[in-house]
């Protein structure tokens, strides 16, 4: 049996979806006061989650098989319309409340029909609070409801009614459009991000193969539109993750294998490339979670136990060679999908699967059919277990390094690098470690700095590039030994983000192009070997002005041309412009009065709002290929402003 037919025995309805299934579990009086709380924050990032919660009741009723077509408009007012074809809501009075079911699911949180009436057996909002709070965050919701041979509408505004269920008349069509304005009362924007939704959209066509999801931008000065239907579901998704990623793979073909367990369904995709690096992307009813689960251990475990297998079996491992399940991770790029009936998540935001069925039914299904692949096609079989091999020699290579650096004293706490400018505070949340390129900007800033909280630490030579170096170059890399020792938390599986010295980790480089090349390599490295700093929130950059506007004792320092402009205007006559080339041009009193002064200065942090992007991003830049660089510069280039070369 195919697992699109599975999917449909699986998700065939128990009974008949009507308005006595929509059930109601608790009102929807604090949302507004804490929106946090169901969208995790107001920021960019929550006002695009509420696209996501409207598409996710639209992808249910594709999972459940009645729905083919959704579209996403970000319209030229400020809304969002997200319309789909799918069955429409039953258009009869909730038999609990006495009013619209429409009105429920809109305005009363947890109301819906996932909570075993019937009406879903597989659902990603699975809380059934998307709809209800989308309404509470939004100055204005219209919805129309196609169902049962009837067109109906009605409107709300920041979460209760305005204009009441009513009946507009006959129609054909079948399906629900929801238009929403997002209050800006609430969230700090309401510009909607276009590349963020077409990414989310994307992903979601991938994990539902023949569903069509089109995304139009109706805001620009002529309308924008894209059509995401992937055939090849998650095999098409590794395909794209590996192109994206600008590699050489390692396999022609994508290996997919699925299987089912009473009403569970899960499907891997995966797929080797010549990367040092892995991406591993598990899914739980279409939600992407983030922090793994049970359905991302239990593949883990599989793959190394049927690799350890295959390689003793036909003598590909000598002696005993054992691979861990790092090593097999090596170079993988890696779709896990499943769908199941009661998913448990550890919040709203779905970011970790809690099921432990389904470890099992991923193990047990990838341990059976990946062996059988492997037997069927032993040249890809061969070159995954010796890049796999490759990989725990040079783990071994990178132990060996790693005990030798710590017989030296180099990575205990006690031994700090030398060059390391060190501060009084010991309490961690007080700190900051200053990441400074060059001797001679070190030695300015350290003259500069205040002493009891910030400690500086120059950067020597040429940083090492990760994404080309397998983990052992990296303790003999007299660039990274540094800086390691003085965050004195660890690498990779060593990581421990309770040792970390300092709260803040701020890259303070040139505002040219050599500065831009060292903060890259310096957040590749962190995005690859110390990735909580980065999802913690510990990683800044530095923004040192461009230039300094003088005219007799006024001084003003401008961070961009615009800036500049403005100072040179409100000075008046001639005013002396002066661009600083770089940080060592500053006299250490500049240095603390532009770029170091809690009260002054300007900090990035650095964020992680998309990992694939992320992901892809640093093996375009960083990597061996020279095409997809090229290409990402000439299309990235005129983004570029105020560059020196």
């Amino acid at each position: 049996m195919s697992l699109e037919n599975e999917i449909e025995r699986i998700t065939e309805a128990e009974g008949s979806y009507d308005d006595s299934q929509i059930q109601v579990l608790e009102g929807l009086e604090a949302v507004r006061k804490r929106p946090g709380m169901y969208i995790g924050t107001t920021s960019s990032k929550g006002l695009h989650h509420l696209i996501y919660e409207i598409v996710d009741n639209s992808i249910d009723e594709a999972l459940a098989g009645y729905c083919k077509n959704i579209l996403v408009v970000l319209a030229k007012d400020g809304s969002v319309v997200v319309k789909d074809d799918g069955r429409g809501v039953p258009s009869g009075i909730n038999p609990k409340l006495g009013i619209p079911t429409l009105e429920v699911i809109f305005t009363v949180l947890h109301a819906g029909g996932k909570f075993g009436g019937g009406g879903y057996r597989i659902a990603g909002g699975l809380h059934g609070v998307g709809a209800s709070v989308v309404n509470a965050l939004s100055t204005r919701v219209n919805v129309w409801n196609h169902a049962d041979g009837k067109e109906f509408f009605i409107a709300f505004e920041r979460g209760k009614t305005v204009e009441p269920f009513r009946m507009v008349g006959d129609t054909e069509k079948h399906g629900l459009t929801v238009q929403f304005w997002p209050d800006g009362g609430i969230f700090e924007t309401t510009t909607f991000e276009y590349d963020v939704v077409r990414t989310r959209l994307r992903e979601q066509a991938f994990l539902n193969a023949g569903v069509s999801i089109s995304l139009r931008d109706e805001r620009g000065e002529e309308p924008v539109e894209e059509v995401f239907c992937y055939e090849g579901g998650i095999r098409s998704f590794v395909e794209y993750l590996n192109e994206q990623k600008g590699c050489s793979v390692l396999h022609a073909d994508v290996i997919y294998v699925s299987g089912a367990k009473g009403t569970s369904v899960a499907e891997v995709a995966m797929q080797y490339n010549d990367t040092y690096t892995s991406l591993i992307l598990s899914f739980a009813n279409n939600m992407h979670t983030i922090d793994g689960g049970t359905h991302e251990s239990g593949f883990r475990a599989a793959l190394a136990k049927v690799l350890n297998e295959y390689g003793k079996k036909y003598g590909i491992l000598k002696g005993e060679e054992k691979l861990s399940a790092e090593d097999v991770l090596e170079g993988l790029t890696a779709v896990v999908s499943v769908k199941l009936e009661d998913a448990q998540f550890e919040s709203q935001t779905k970011a970790k699967l809690g099921n432990s069925e389904i470890r099992s039914l991923v193990a047990n299904m990838l341990s059976e059919k990946l062996e059988t692949y492997l037997e069927e096609n032993p040249a890809t079989a061969r070159t995954i277990v010796e890049k796999s091999i490759a990989a725990a020699r040079a783990r071994e290579a990178a132990k060996r390094a790693r005990e030798l650096t710590r017989r030296k004293g180099l990575l205990e706490s006690s031994s700090l690098p030398h060059k390391l400018a060190d501060c009084n505070e010991r309490r961690m949340e007080y700190t900051e470690l200053y990441l400074v390129e060059g001797d001679s900007a070190g030695g300015t800033a350290k003259d500069g700095r205040d002493s009891q909280f910030q400690a500086i630490l120059p950067l020597r030579g040429k940083i090492l590039n990760v994404e080309k170096s397998h983990v052992d170059r990296i303790y003999s890399s007299d660039s990274i030994t540094p800086l390691i020792q003085a965050l004195g938390c660890g690498i990779g599986s060593e990581f421990d983000l309770t040792k970390l010295r300092y709260g803040k980790i701020i890259i303070m480089a040139d505002a040219d192009v050599d500065g831009a090349h060292i903060r890259t390599l310096l957040l590749t490295f962190f995005f690859r070997h110390m990735k909580p700093l980065i999802e913690e929130g510990h990683i800044f950059a530095a923004v040192p002005p461009l230039y300094k506007v003088s005219r007799g004792k006024a001084e003003r320092y401008a961070y961009s041309d615009e800036e500049k402009d403005l100072y040179v205007e409100e000075l008046g006559g001639n005013p002396r412009v002066e661009r600083y080339k770089g940080l060592g041009e500053m006299d250490k009193d500049q240095l603390w009065e532009t770029t170091m002064d809690p009260e002054k200065r300007i900090l990035k942090r650095i964020t992680i709002e998309d990992a694939l992007r992320a992901d892809a991003l640093f093996s375009v830049l960083m990597g061996d290929k020279v095409e997809p660089r090229r290409a990402f510069i000439e299309q990235n280039a005129k983004y570029v402003v105020n560059l020196d070369i």
